[in-house]
């Protein structure tokens, strides 16, 4: 009799070690086979203590139980349950189809797993040891589960669909030799992915990763520090929520939850660049109290990003770039603390409809933070705060936005340009305050009523003129298009001349910038 025909007849074959026709008759009960000491040092599969040949089976073994094993006991479900169990040799399910359900708790595997193409039911490895998981287009009915295993050299999850949930919480996962931790481009989930605390020492990759629910790195540690990015996420896609969040640590933490007050809780770190370019997220991005170290050729790149809610809450990164531009979201939630400075942010082309700034955030924070995000004038930045703050009912902020605006352009200008932008600045600030010609109208007019209340003019023709009335005279002067019947009439001389020249300029000037504040105002309404 084979070995394959003892299998399928149930029969226990004859080369198996001790520990393997445990694990035989375990797997055919259904029941839990620990092979533990009792000793958390020994017991720790992470740790450096000997396992020998009592705690052994081989990988072969293994998957003969997972693809052909025997039939289960009557009235009960054949399953793999394994415990404090050293695996020796790969283990290769490629191309497999493993319909039991497969449990492995703080076991240590002595090589690489191998599950290119299978197909499971559910698989949990809890707190194992595995040198490599190459998963690439694995396929799950249910769950995924990795939680507190330590990878060496990285797992790859290409291509793979899992129906549920994929869980990597708590585990620490070293770059393979791309220098990739996790490769999971084309990943498509079917509820949760779950990897809070996870820590990554290599690029986590999850281009055009496909998330049916909410995908947390809540308290995970990120580190990538010498090549460019630590988390590649371009084209992914989450139907509600990516949470860059704290995470509670400790008997009291809940996993998805907002840590209750005065749990423990460890923030979201990222030791090099983030590229979440052109992702769809159904309810929110979610940077509360996230920490950021970058390089100064690293980003925290958000191009073209959809989402309802940008949650913009996190530490100011020292250095590095905030690049935003094309990114549409409905209500953006900020600190000003958050944002980093001059140079350091791009927005071009940033649109929101809403801001919902936490904690105190003035407007002249506000124009620092339009400015830090255009190095050269562009006045986009300026004409969306002002839309938002006029939507929002802020109608004199939305003026000073535009008024910051122009004198922006202005110091884009030529001289000549410059000058008169300065004296549309200082007369009706743009038109953006009218009322300041009236009152430069009014102190010009008093002015010059008693100015030329101080001396008689000769009129020009006896007989034909008007009486001389110095106020009149003024307004005459300082109105560019009304006709008052006074100026004309009189003869001027020496500085009086240049006095009434002055006026009739200023009168110009004044009735120019009014005019061009008026047009302005007509075109913004």
């Amino acid at each position: 009799m084979t070995e394959g025909a003892g299998l399928r007849a149930g029969e226990l074959p004859d080369d198996l070690t001790a520990a393997e026709a445990g694990m035989w008759q375990a797997f055919r009960n259904g029941s839990v086979y620990d092979l533990s000491s009792g000793d958390t040092v020994v017991d720790d599969p992470h740790g450096g203590h000997p396992w020998g040949e009592e705690r052994t089976v081989r990988a072969r073994i293994v998957c003969w139980l997972l693809l052909d094993g025997p039939p289960a006991l009557a009235g009960r479900v054949a399953s793999l349950k394994l415990a404090g169990v050293h695996i020796s040799g790969s283990l290769d399910l490629a191309g497999g189809t493993v319909t039991p359900y497969v449990e492995m708790r703080r076991c240590r595997f002595e090589q690489d797993v191998l599950l290119p193409e299978a197909r499971f039911t559910t698989m949990r490895l809890v707190d194992c040891s595995v040198p490599r998981l190459e998963a690439a287009r694995v396929q799950t009915e249910g769950d995924l589960h990795l939680p507190r295993c330590r990878f060496l050299r990285g797992i790859r999850l290409t291509d793979a669909q899992i129906g549920t949930d994929l869980m990597l919480n708590q585990a620490i996962v070293h770059k393979d030799r791309s220098g990739r931790s996790v490769a999971a481009d084309g990943l498509t989930v079917g509820q949760d992915l779950q990897a809070e605390l996870l820590e990554s020492h290599g690029e986590l990759s999850l281009r055009a990763a496909t998330i049916g629910v909410s995908l947390s790195l809540r308290g995970a540690r990120l580190a990538n520090p010498y090549a460019r990015l630590a988390l590649n996420a371009p084209q992914l896609t989450v139907e509600r929520s990516l949470y860059l969040t704290p995470a509670g640590v400790g008997a009291q933490a809940m996993s998805g939850m907002t840590p209750a007050q005065g749990t423990r809780i460890q923030r979201f770190a990222c030791e090099g660049g983030i590229r979440l370019d052109d992702g769809r997220f159904g309810d929110a991005v979610d940077f509360e109290q996230a920490r950021f170290t970058l390089g100064d050729d690293q980003e925290l790149s958000l191009r073209r990003v959809q989402t309802p809610e940008l949650r913009f809450l996190g530490e100011q990164p020292a250095r590095g770039r905030v690049v935003l531009s094309g990114a549409r979201v409905v209500n953006l939630m900020d600190r000003a603390d958050a944002w980093p400075g001059p140079g350091r942010l791009h927005m071009g082309g940033f649109a929101y409809e809403n801001l919902v700034p936490r904690g105190p955030f003035p407007l002249a924070e506000r124009l620092d933070w339009v400015a830090a995000a255009t190095a050269e004038y562009n006045p986009e930045p300026y004409e969306r705060l002002a839309a938002v703050l006029r939507a929002g009912g802020e109608d004199e902020d939305a003026r000073e936005v535009l008024l910051a605006k122009q004198r922006r352009h202005r110091e884009s200008l030529p001289l000549a340009a410059k000058l008169w932008g300065y004296a549309q600045d200082w007369t009706v600030a743009y038109g953006y305050r009218p009322g300041r010609a009236a009152v430069w109208m009014a102190v010009l007019w008093a002015a010059g009523s008693l100015a030329f209340a101080r001396a008689g003019h000769p009129p020009m023709k006896r007989g034909e003129h008007p009486e001389w009335d110095p106020v009149l005279f003024s307004l005459d002067l300082l109105l560019p298009v009304i006709d008052l019947g006074q100026v004309g009439f009189w003869q001027l001389r020496g500085g009086w001349q240049w006095l009434a020249t002055a006026m009739i300029l200023l009168g110009w000037i004044l009735a120019t910038t009014v005019a061009a504040g008026a047009t302005r105002l007509l075109r913004r309404n």
